[in-house]
């Protein structure tokens, strides 16, 4: 789910000064190290916990038990607070107010563990941190304080709901996520119609964004990243005053964006060459998926293994496993995905795994870190991989701010 990453990219990108081009940055140092538990080998500065959370809950999708100093390292990026930052160089250093905790890092780990089991009381933190820091609408930012956005909100739900939590019982001031998503949701009718804002602009007004509507889709549904398909509902758009019918309102307006380029959706950099956007595909295909919209969801996955491959390559693990979860929500088999063993390209870009499971659809058809780059680097390596996984990463956040 780059969801959650590429949105706040930009965002980033403009708080420290999207002008700089991506060709400005310096390059990485061929020496450069990272931890040995950490899944990638880019660095892990702004997107370190989200990428190795999307990885390790990817593998035990597929029934793969992830390498033991894997898990282990992810548990030690907690804060004592129960927050997570985007990453911990020296996780035996302890948290303080400089420290820049990430919702959407916290919240990826907790969905993460929360399907590995065994972690409850890292899980059980990280949702009271979670919680603490809920805005007065009832949503999130990317961090503490920041304004609401469409993005944070949904992968918080997703946590919540991983944890056993009920959503919509979880308030601020008498307000729930599921009120925060509202807002953020166009009406009928425009070039919005029923799509989702990341956040609104500083007149208050609200544009669609995919990204955010694929997100906004699964939030309002109360789904986390991983998801089986729904029931296939055959609502129209009309207004959102539910979040089921937010939920299909959005589901509609991304069968046309797909339907209109393709069956895939294309990336909306400033400044950038309109170009495929694999990551935010894949993120509309479990969205469509858990709306019950399966039919356009399959032929966008069908794209999706015909073209995501040198994608992938270059982005690495959460792009591996923002394709396991596409697969997985439309009984594609992700070890056959367009010829490609999408676990065994994720698998590779960390530890060897305890053990190797099989997918139902492939039984059915037979630490501390070192030195790191620089913000412009990274920003750099965003543009030039594609959109979707920029978490970041999420990707999701240079300066840490929405």
């Amino acid at each position: 789910m780059n969801v959650r990453r590429s949105a706040a990219v930009l965002a980033a990108v403009a708080v420290i000064g999207a002008a700089t081009p991506a060709a400005a940055a310096p390059s990485p140092s061929p020496s450069q190290a990272f931890p040995s538990a950490l899944y990638g080998g880019t660095d892990p500065k702004y997107d370190g916990v989200w990428r190795q959370s999307l990885a390790l809950l990817a593998q035990d999708t597929v029934g793969v038990k992830p390498a033991a100093k894997s898990v282990q390292w992810l548990v030690r990026q907690q804060c004592a607070d129960g927050g997570f930052a985007s990453y911990r160089p020296d996780p035996t250093a302890a948290c303080d107010a400089k420290t820049m905790l990430d919702t959407n890092a916290t919240s990826a780990a907790v969905q993460a563990l929360t399907a590995l089991g065994g972690h409850d009381d890292v899980t059980g933190k990280a949702v009271g941190w979670l919680k603490s820091v809920q805005n007065k609408d009832g949503g999130w930012g990317y961090s503490p304080g920041g304004a609401s956005d469409t993005n944070s909100t949904s992968v918080v739900i997703g946590a919540l709901a991983a944890a056993g939590e009920k959503p919509d019982q979880v308030e601020k001031g008498g307000k729930s996520p599921y009120d925060a998503l509202l807002k953020l949701a166009l009406p009928c009718g425009g070039d919005g119609d029923g799509a989702f804002a990341f956040q609104p602009d500083k007149k208050g007004q609200l544009a669609a964004n995919a990204d955010a509507t694929a997100a906004g889709v699964l939030g309002s549904l109360g789904k986390g990243m991983v998801v089986e398909p729904g029931k296939k509902s055959d609502a129209t758009c009309e207004k959102a005053g539910t979040p089921e019918q937010a939920a299909a309102n959005g589901a509609g307006y991304l069968t046309a964006a797909l339907t209109k380029d393709d069956g895939h959706l294309m990336s909306a950099l400033a400044g950038a060459e309109p170009q495929p956007d694999y990551g935010n595909t894949a993120d509309a295909v479990v969205a469509l998926a858990a709306q019950g919209d399966t039919a356009q969801a399959e032929k966008s996955v069908r794209w999706l293994e015909k073209n995501s491959a040198s994608w992938a390559a270059r982005s690495g693990p959460a792009a591996y496993a923002q394709l396991i979860f596409a697969a997985h929500a439309t009984g594609t088999n992700p070890r056959d995905f367009g010829g490609a063993d999408l676990v065994k390209q994720l698998g590779a870009t960390g530890p060897a795994p305890q053990t190797a499971g099989k997918t139902k659809a492939a039984d059915e058809t037979e630490d501390s870190g070192s030195d790191f780059f620089g913000v412009w680097w990274y920003v750099g390596v965003c543009l030039v991989a594609g959109i979707g996984i920029g978490f970041l990463f999420t990707g999701r956040k240079k300066k840490q701010q929405p």
